[in-house]
C-alpha cells in the first residue's frame, strides 16, 4: 500500500508539473509549443517597435509625431473597442505607413476562452480595423501573449499570423523613461549577441480604459531613436519577418 501511495503521489506531481509547464508556455513569448509564432528575423541590426492596447488619445498621437520626426515605421496592435472610439487615430497611423494589427476587441485572455469567443474577438476586430483603414489585417498579438493551440488555429483560419516578442520595455510598470530605455537597450544588445533581430513590446495605451498615461513610453522611444540615429540599426515592421 505505501508503494501505491508513493506511485499515485509521483504521478500527481508529474501531472502538476506538466500542467504548470503548459500554462507557463502559454504565456512565455518565445515558446513555440502551441505552434509557430512570428518573433524576429536573424539580422541583429533589425529592430521592430510594436505597440499594444491603443489607440489611446493620451499618447498615440504624440507617439506618431515622434515616429514621423525620426522617419520610422512601427507596428500597432490595436484593440477594437478603442479603435471604434478613436478611428481617426487608427486611420492616421495607417496613412503614415505604420502596420496595423489585431489585438482583439476587448483584451481577454484567449488561452482560457471558449473557441467561439476567441473567433468573435479576432473576427470582429479584424472587420473593424479593415473598415477603418481600408487595408487587410494580417497579423495579431494575443493579449498578455496568452495562447493555446486552438487560439493559433482560429487565428490562422482568419488569415492572421500570430506575433509575439523577444524584448519588453515593461512599460506597464512605473519605472520611468530610464527604466524603459534600459530594458529595451539591454534586450537589443542580447539579441545582437545571439544573432537575431529584436521585436520590442511596448504600449501606447492601457487595456482597462482609454486615456492611459504612456508618455514615459513615448519619451523612451524618442530617446531610443535618437541614440540609434547614424548606427547600423534598421527599424522595420513585423511583416519584414513574415
Amino acid at each position: 500500500m505505501p508503494g501505491a501511495i508513493v506511485e499515485v503521489a509521483t504521478c500527481a506531481a508529474a501531472l502538476g508539473l506538466a500542467v504548470g509547464g503548459v500554462a507557463y508556455a502559454s504565456l512565455w513569448p518565445t515558446s513555440q509549443i502551441f505552434g509557430r509564432t512570428l518573433i524576429a528575423g536573424d539580422d541583429g541590426d533589425e529592430v521592430a517597435l510594436t505597440f499594444d492596447d491603443g489607440p489611446n488619445d493620451a499618447a498615440t498621437p504624440q507617439l506618431l509625431e515622434v515616429l514621423a520626426r525620426h522617419g520610422v515605421r512601427a507596428t500597432f496592435f490595436n484593440m477594437g473597442n478603442f479603435a471604434r472610439e478613436r478611428p481617426e487615430i487608427v486611420r492616421q497611423a495607417a496613412a503614415a505607413g505604420h502596420l496595423v494589427g489585431n489585438h482583439t476587441m476587448s483584451h481577454p485572455r484567449l488561452s482560457t476562452e471558449p473557441v467561439a469567443r476567441v473567433r468573435q474577438e479576432l473576427r470582429d476586430c479584424n472587420a473593424l480595423l479593415e473598415d477603418i483603414t481600408g487595408q487587410a489585417v494580417k497579423f495579431f498579438r494575443p493579449p498578455f501573449g496568452a495562447r493555446r493551440r486552438m487560439v493559433m488555429r482560429v487565428g490562422r483560419k482568419l488569415g492572421l499570423t500570430p506575433v509575439m516578442w523577444n524584448v519588453t520595455g515593461r512599460d506597464w510598470n512605473p519605472i520611468g523613461v530610464e527604466g524603459i530605455l534600459s530594458n529595451l537597450e539591454n534586450g537589443i544588445a542580447q539579441n545582437r549577441l545571439e544573432g537575431r533581430g529584436s521585436n520590442l513590446l511596448l504600449h501606447d495605451g492601457g487595456h482597462c480604459a482609454m486615456g492611459a498615461e504612456r508618455m514615459d513610453t513615448v519619451r523612451a522611444v524618442d530617446r531610443l531613436l535618437t541614440a540609434r540615429r547614424g548606427t547600423t540599426t534598421r527599424f522595420v515592421t513585423v511583416d519584414a519577418w513574415a
